[in-house]
């Protein structure tokens, strides 16, 4: 039997405690015997994976992945000029002004509703196509893995459901907890809205208190004719910007404005 995990159920557990109940004992052969029965019952469940406690090691399982440095890979999402209006650098000033002494202590909840929802809500994510969904759920299936979760906010088509998704933005959070990277996990949700989508890039992006960071998702398809299913990841990350530095905010408003006029059409 090959040396892999397994997942001991209380159901496998249940399983070899009536085996030891009818044969009032049990030998290494008996053991084994059990053993390989639920690794073989392991291997042919579907293996599942939230979004919440995805890490690279976790997404390197599921997909050939792999981060690249490369700044001008953002030149066009970057390079698209939004000028804000006067009302709306008042707002960006006094988000700043109003959060800048307690932003650090916030908790998530918190984080959400006094910094990142009302810069989401002045943007207004909504068009005839596409809108804002908040912790909606969606799933699919990649390799033999089911990806699933409720990304913080994500754009996406549909009515009363999410149905294609266009940008995601992950984990309003104060830090970084050891059940799993926003950046993982941001691009877990990815991963899966680039397979319902048939698409072979996404972008999106993730929040660790003050900072900000995006992120460009691209599949790659070796066309190389001895090459068969050799299907790679690329992703690309940002640099972080503060959100509690005026032009650092301004940047990200204007890089969001950016994902509504030019990737949500």
């Amino acid at each position: 039997m090959n040396e892999k995990e397994i997942l001991i159920s209380g159901d496998a557990i249940a399983r070899l405690m009536k085996i030891i109940e009818d044969e009032r004992t049990i030998d290494k052969t008996k053991f084994t015997s059990w053993l390989s029965s639920e690794y073989e019952l392991s291997s042919k469940r579907e293996k599942k994976l939230n979004f919440r406690v995805a890490t690279i090691e976790k997404l390197a399982e599921i997909v050939n992945i792999e981060q690249i440095v490369e700044e001008d890979k953002f030149n066009e999402w970057f390079s698209y000029k939004y000028e804000p209006k006067k009302e709306e650098e008042f707002f960006l000033k006094e988000l700043i002004k109003e959060n800048i002494i307690y932003l650090s202590s916030f908790n998530e909840r918190t984080l959400t509703a006094k910094f990142i929802s009302p810069i989401l809500n002045k943007i207004k994510f909504r068009n005839k196509r596409v809108k804002d969904w908040y912790e909606y759920a969606i799933s699919c299936k990649l390799n033999g893995w089911i990806l699933s979760g409720f990304p913080d906010f994500f754009i996406a088509t549909g009515r009363e459901e999410p149905k294609r998704p266009y940008f995601f933005l992950q984990e309003y959070k104060r830090e970084v907890k050891s059940s799993g990277h926003p950046k993982y996990q941001v691009l877990a949700a990815m991963l899966a809205a680039m397979t319902l989508n048939k698409t072979k890039t996404i972008k999106g992006g993730y929040i660790i208190g003050r900072f900000w960071n995006f992120v460009i998702l691209n599949k790659l398809e070796n066309t190389l004719p001895n090459k068969k299913n050799d299907v790679r990841y690329e992703y690309f990350v940002s640099k972080g910007f503060d959100c509690l530095d005026y032009e650092d905010l301004k940047k990200i408003y204007s890089y969001l404005q950016a994902v509504k006029f030019l990737y949500c059409k």
